[in-house]
């Protein structure tokens, strides 16, 4: 003990004297710093290690303390609010605010929905929501200016100059409006008309033999198309009525005669077809007066004129009253300036795109103008007549067709002339962007309703719990309400299989137009629901036939044509392509379309009649089968059908046979005046007297009980 004592005191001195002779006997050792008056040895890879360690066990410690950052929903405060608004800003319930300030100094039970809170309490609901607030800030939008362009005031008297009347053929169908305008014209457009009937509205100048030129619009006479004549009445100064003497007036022309005074247009009637044996141009005359138009000779200011348009007779006076009311009326216009007119029809097609048929109202429209018409506009390309001819210029009165259109405007449309593309551009944006803000005020209306109606059922649902305290109303509420969310309803909607999804698809705008027409006066919903998916100008594409086979729908297709390809692909995906040029054949196949959706109606059909007798059971090995004796009343039992056992009144039993006999043979037909034997599958107890009625089930197609007008 002693030695190791000196030994250490030894080392000490050595290490206080001379460090280098102390490491040539300690090499690997270090000297740490001493503790006291003694230093201390230890081993490197020891302490090394044992750092490590330590850091590795504050590394760990540092990862536990890391937390994750969630992000908080804000709501917007603002000073005073009301507890409802705050719930309503927060996106909860009134009961969830009064939660929140439970155990603070608020009188909870005082609180109303329109209790204005302090704002302290405001963000101590917020917080303890977990939540963060901001102010809300005063909205600083500034209204977008208008940048529409409108008609040009009136122009100075002076500066007007004559132009040619534009007049409108209209009538009932098949009163012969094409053939008096192909009379006049010289032409036969009645020969290229699918079915004989007009279907699309026609722009034509004709002029007479004394040098007068006239703009004449045919119309289509069918019922379809009713807004086709409302256009044409609006964009003319004259109209023709022309009535069948042999028919007399008809729906549609009652309706062309409301069309014109809508319009406030004169009108010329002309009795047509007067060169049949059964004419009776009286008889048409007079009853025009039921609708307040009075012919010349009895008194009024409408010209009645006498015309067979089939064999020219009489066309020369038509035309001159025609001239004679146009003088009466000092039709002007200005010839100069930006161009206004009215868009009659459009269409794709192929090679040229867009095409309008436009009438002039003022200026005169040149190659290179720029228009607008609508949500559209144009640089002209093209001016051509009816007859495909290019013009170079079209003045007031003139029709024509406008080729380059960027898109396609519709029927009836405003086109106007301004200065630039780039204004064009900025005409198109502004009602673009107005037509977005007038839906956006639609939808919040619908929203605005809607809340109201929630509100409305929030408080009747808790008229009731007014006198409880907000833990009972919502312990009361939890109850009312666990099973509406137990189920959680189906995320995919499957289509009912009473409905029919459509693509129309038209060759002018005008046809579209009229075949939405007829659909919108769809009413039979409640037997299977129709729903028009997508419609458009021009030929069936791919895309229809995709979107078609997507809402497993049909494609109806007027005056259009789909290519080979596009045919095989409609095939290949089950999808029916409906092709049609007569309006009326389409709406037929619609109806029946629509009938084959719909369920058949199940209707009984007696066959016979039995009365039972006597009851009586049969062993069938070990067990007892029940067993009626009965004679045939009326008609015959057969077994392969279906029986009702009736007693009194009532329907004791319905079903099927389990055998028929008649004395100990088998059966399948029983007939009238005869006696027979029968069980029945089921559990039933037969009684004298009771009526067996053996009945057959039919089928009966149903019907649509759309009715279309046609």
């Amino acid at each position: 003990m002693n030695v190791m004592s000196s030994v250490m005191r030894g080392a000490r001195r050595l290490a206080h004297n001379d460090l280098t002779m102390l490491s040539n006997f300690l090499p690997v050792p270090h000297l740490f710093s001493t503790r006291g008056s003694a230093p201390l040895l230890t081993c490197h890879q020891n302490r090394e290690f044992a750092s490590k360690k330590v850091q590795g066990h504050r590394k760990d410690q540092r990862d536990k303390k890391v937390k994750v950052k969630v992000d908080k929903q804000e709501v917007e405060i603002r000073q005073t609010m009301t507890v409802a608004s705050l719930a309503e800003a927060m996106n909860k319930d009134f009961d969830h605010v009064i939660e929140a300030l439970l155990n603070t100094s608020v009188d909870v039970d005082s609180l109303e929905p329109d209790s204005v809170l302090e704002e302290r309490w405001i963000k101590e609901v917020v917080k303890r929501s977990g939540m963060k607030f901001s102010w809300a800030k005063l909205s600083d939008s500034r209204e977008r200016p208008n940048r529409d362009v409108h008609r040009r005031p009136p122009a100075d008297p002076s500066c007007l100059a004559p132009r040619s009347p534009v007049v409108t053929i209209m009538g009932h169908v098949d009163h012969g409006k094409t053939t008096l305008l192909d009379s006049l014209r010289k032409s036969q457009i009645v020969s290229t008309e699918a079915g004989g009937i007009t279907q699309h509205i026609g722009a034509f100048l004709v002029q007479l033999p004394t040098g007068e030129k006239i703009t004449f619009l045919d119309t289509p006479g069918h019922a379809a198309f009713s807004s086709m004549r409302a256009r044409g009445a609006n964009a003319t100064d004259i109209v023709i009525l022309v009535v069948a003497a042999d028919d007399g007036v008809m729906n549609q022309t009652v309706e062309s005669i409301q069309h014109a005074k809508r319009a406030n247009v004169p009108m010329i009637v002309a009795v047509n077809k007067c060169d049949k044996p059964q004419a009776d141009p009286q008889r048409v005359k007079q009853e025009l007066l039921a609708y307040d138009v009075v012919c010349e000779e009895f008194g009024g200011d409408v010209q009645a004129i006498h015309v067979s348009a089939l064999k020219g007779d009489n066309l020369m006076a038509l035309a001159e009253a025609t001239v004679t009311l146009a003088e009466i009326l000092e039709l002007k216009a200005e010839p100069s300036g930006l161009v206004e007119g009215i868009v009659i029809e459009s269409r794709t097609d192929k090679g040229k795109g867009p095409v309008t048929t436009a009438i002039v109202q003022r200026g005169s429209l040149k190659r290179g103008s720029v228009l607008v018409a609508g949500k559209s506009w144009a640089k002209v390309r093209y001016l051509l007549d009816e007859n495909g001819r290019a013009v170079t210029e079209a003045g007031p009165s003139a029709a024509v067709e406008v080729v380059g259109w960027k898109e396609l405007p519709s029927a009836g449309e405003i086109i106007l002339e301004v200065e630039s593309e780039q204004r064009a551009r900025e005409v198109v944006e502004w009602r673009t962007y107005e037509e977005e803000q007038q839906k956006l005020l639609e939808e919040q209306s619908v929203i605005e309703l809607k809340q109201k109606q929630h509100l409305e059922e929030y408080k009747k649902e808790r008229e009731g719990l007014t006198h409880l305290s907000w833990r009972q109303r919502k312990s009361a509420l939890y109850r009312a309400n666990k099973g509406k969310f137990s189920v959680r309803p189906s995320e995919k909607t499957q289509r009912d299989e009473h409905s029919l999804p459509l693509i129309i698809k038209g060759d002018v705008d005008g046809s579209v137009e009229a075949i939405l027409n007829i659909l919108d006066s769809y009413d039979a919903q409640h037997q299977c629901q129709m729903d028009v998916v997508h419609f458009g100008i021009g030929d069936v594409s791919e895309n229809d036939v995709n979107m078609a086979q997507m809402f497993t729908g049909s494609i109806y297709g007027f005056n259009v044509g789909a290519s080979k390809p596009i045919q095989q692909l409609a095939a290949r995906c089950g999808v029916p392509l409906r092709l049609h040029t007569i309006i009326y054949k389409l709406i037929d196949e619609l109806k029946d379309e629509l009938s084959s959706k719909l369920p058949p109606h199940v209707s009984e059909n007696v066959i016979g009649e039995a009365t039972v007798l006597a009851m009586f059971d049969v062993s069938v090995g070990k067990k007892k089968v029940p067993v009626a004796g009965c004679r045939i009343q009326k008609g015959q039992l057969d077994r392969r059908l279906k029986f009702r056992v009736i007693r009194g009144r009532d329907v004791v039993w319905e079903g099927s046979l389990a055998a028929l006999k008649h004395h100990k043979d088998d059966v399948q037909v029983v007939k009238v005046g005869m006696e027979c034997g029968l069980s029945v599958d089921g559990d039933v107890t037969f009684s004298p007297g009771d009526v067996i009625v053996c009945y057959e089930e039919v089928d009966t197609p149903q019907v649509t009980s759309w009715n279309p007008g046609f």
